[in-house]
């Protein structure tokens, strides 16, 4: 795992996510979850590769419902980005690095989605 990832729970999201003065990606996954597992190098790469513009991290649904069932998510792996305590976009499912560049970017620049990108 990228030294620029965050484990992040139910006890600390507020304070790491919602409080956070960047935007956040938080990768809610499960370690039993097949694409969760093919999705991690890649959020691993984008956490080197917009260090410092963008803070990541990674929530395990099975070990910290709360979270997750207050933000609806139903599918793993599931990416959302928070930017001012609000989501800002999301990704669900196994997607592509391009994909996932294209959403942060999106958000940096202010022109984020406002409908979740849902894989099939």
């Amino acid at each position: 795992m990228s030294e620029n990832l965050t484990e992040v729970a139910d006890s600390n999201f507020d304070k790491e996510v919602l409080q956070s003065d960047t935007p956040v990606l938080v990768d809610f996954w499960a370690p039993w979850c097949g694409p969760c597992k093919a999705i991690g190098p890649i959020v691993d790469q984008l956490a080197d590769s917009f260090s410092g513009q963008v803070k990541f991290a990674k929530c395990n649904v099975d070990d910290n419902p709360a979270t997750p069932g207050k933000y609806g998510i139903q599918s793993i792996p599931t990416l959302m980005i928070f930017k001012d305590g609000q989501v800002s976009d999301q990704v669900v499912g196994m997607v592509g690095k391009g994909q996932l560049e294209k959403m942060i970017n999106g958000v940096l620049s202010g022109k984020a989605s406002s409908q979740p990108f849902v894989v099939s």
